[in-house]
C-alpha cells in the first residue's frame, strides 16, 4: 500500500507521521547489506502526490542495498533532548526504484535534487507511533495494511 492508501485508511495517524517527519530534514533509514546485517544512514524524505519518496545519491550504498533487497525501516528524527515532540514514528516497507523519466521529472520539479539520483517510492508494511500518555503509559499505535489500527498501552 502506498502513502495515499495509508492516509485514507488512517488519516489522523498519517497527519501525525507527516508532521513528525516534517519537523526535521534528516531521518534515519535502515537497509540490509549484502551479508544481511543492518546499515543505518541519514536520509531526507518527501511526501508528494500520495507517495512517500526516498531520494539518494547515485551509487550510494543505501540505494545499492535497496536494489538488492527492497526492505527498509525509516525512523523519524527524534529532535533535540528527550521530549520526542509528539512521539516517535517508524515506517517499514519495501522501496521500489522509479526509472520512469516522467515521474522522475515531476519529482525534480518539486524537490530540485542534485542530479543524477536514485528515486524510490515506498510500499508500506507498517507504521508505528510511540508516545507517552499522562506521564504513566507508553502507547504504541500500530497500523498494518488490511488490519485495524491497534493501540497498546504499557504501564
Amino acid at each position: 500500500m502506498n502513502w495515499a492508501g495509508f492516509a485514507a485508511a488512517e488519516p489522523a495517524l498519517a497527519r501525525t507521521a507527516e508532521a513528525r517527519f516534517g519537523a526535521y530534514t534528516h531521518h534515519v533509514l535502515a537497509t540490509l547489506r549484502k551479508d544481511g546485517s543492518p546499515r543505518t544512514t541519514g536520509l531526507e524524505v518527501r511526501f508528494l502526490g500520495g507517495e512517500l519518496w526516498l531520494g539518494m545519491m547515485p551509487g550510494s550504498l543505501k540505494a545499492l542495498d535497496l536494489r538488492r533487497d527492497a526492505r527498509f525501516a525509516l525512523q523519524a528524527n527524534p529532535g533535540e533532548g528527550t521530549g520526542m515532540g509528539g512521539g516517535d514514528v517508524r515506517i517499514t516497507g519495501r522501496a521500489v526504484e522509479v526509472e520512469d523519466p516522467q515521474t522522475k521529472a515531476g519529482y525534480v520539479k518539486e524537490v530540485e535534487p542534485p542530479e543524477p539520483f536514485h528515486l524510490f517510492r515506498t510500499e508500506l508494511t507498517e507504521v508505528v507511533r510511540t508516545f507517552v500518555e499522562d506521564d504513566a503509559y507508553l502507547v504504541l499505535e500500530i497500523w498494518q495494511p488490511g488490519k485495524p489500527l491497534r493501540t497498546v498501552r504499557r504501564a
